[in-house]
């Protein structure tokens, strides 16, 4: 039993999937167990490959001139991402396998996965948030210690209220695809246009060229999204959070790596409305401002004023523009 289900760990053995078939109609416990174990882990391998398959979908814009951009690269590419997310599944990488094991096998009480994936809280032995109070009184204001309360169901509801800000305070947009980031930003877009007449797919396409289509927005120190969707650095005028991260700058015709801070956002609205406040009081945008509604113009000025050192900035966002374009008439 043991021998035929670790052929499961190839992905290229079928099988080895026929062994785990086999096992889980035997009438031995074990091998029952075994099974779906196994079994689960291959269904987390599967969700784990639709995850890296929508990430590398997300970085083709990016890659369209690069020289491994080709079939045969991203079939062995694919083979390598399929056979990573069976290992990683075997690891308990996500901790959907043990949630699965316990469902299916009937053992559902007082179940917390130990590797499930949280942001900055601990979880006490009732599986409850606890959120560290001096992080959360710094973007909160103060909190009223609840042993001090004459009234505990007060405190209770305190408690509750501060856990479901915690949890909201601590969640980072997640876009699992080009367009879910486009109807993210759509409605934000559209009051960039409304207040200086850039076409608002011409703002989509320039934040998802500068994270990814939202998939490598830059981190702060503790792991959090800074919701910068536009790599604004914080230069002396911006007094509020930032973070510190290495950066490519072109320099002399020259790539030079650098590490440079950037501003860190509450929300991807402060993200959008920073954006907008950039290019209306900073004088150096104005010639940009005065071409908005001619896209090419306005790239190019946009480019020319130093917004970014990429020599072809201008033009790879006129081709993410392109897949914009694509995504909102479907």
């Amino acid at each position: 039993m043991t021998t035929r289900i670790a052929d499961a760990q190839n992905f290229l053995d079928i099988n080895g999937l026929n062994s785990i078939r086999q096992d889980a109609k035997s009438d031995d416990k074990a091998s029952n167990d075994a099974a779906l174990q196994q079994a689960a882990k291959q269904f987390e391998a599967i969700f784990m490959q639709m995850l890296m398959k929508s990430m590398r979908k997300a970085q083709e814009v990016l890659e369209s001139d690069s020289p491994f951009n080709s079939e045969s690269t991203k079939f062995y590419r694919d083979m390598h991402d399929q056979q990573m997310s069976l290992e990683l599944s075997n690891n308990g990488a996500l901790g959907l396998s043990e949630l699965i094991v316990r469902q299916l096998g009937g053992d559902t009480e007082n179940f917390t996965p130990h590797t499930i994936l949280r942001a900055d809280g601990n979880l006490d032995s009732r599986g409850s948030v606890r959120v560290t109070e001096a992080a959360f009184i710094s973007k909160t204001g103060t909190v009223k210690d609840s042993s001090t309360s004459d009234d505990p169901n007060k405190d209770r509801q305190t408690n509750g209220s501060i856990a479901a800000q915690a949890a909201s305070m601590l969640q980072s947009p997640v876009f699992s695809e080009p367009k879910d980031f486009v109807s993210a930003l759509t409605d934000e877009a559209k009051k960039v246009q409304n207040k200086i007449n850039v076409p608002f797919e011409v703002v989509i396409a320039q934040a998802a060229l500068e994270t990814g289509w939202g998939q490598k927005i830059i981190k702060t120190e503790s792991g959090e999204s800074s919701n910068n969707l536009f790599n604004i650095k914080a230069d002396s005028r911006w007094s509020g959070e930032k973070t510190h991260k290495e950066t490519l700058e072109f320099e002399n015709g020259a790539m030079v790596k650098k590490r440079e801070p950037f501003r860190v956002y509450e929300s991807i609205a402060q993200s959008v409305n920073d954006y907008l406040n950039l290019l209306t009081k900073s004088e150096r945008y104005q010639g940009a401002l005065d071409n908005s509604t001619n896209v090419e113009q306005f790239l190019h000025s946009l480019q020319s004023a130093g917004y970014a050192t990429d020599p072809k900035y201008a033009e790879k966002i006129m081709g993410t523009l392109r897949t914009v374009t694509s995504l909102l008439n479907k």
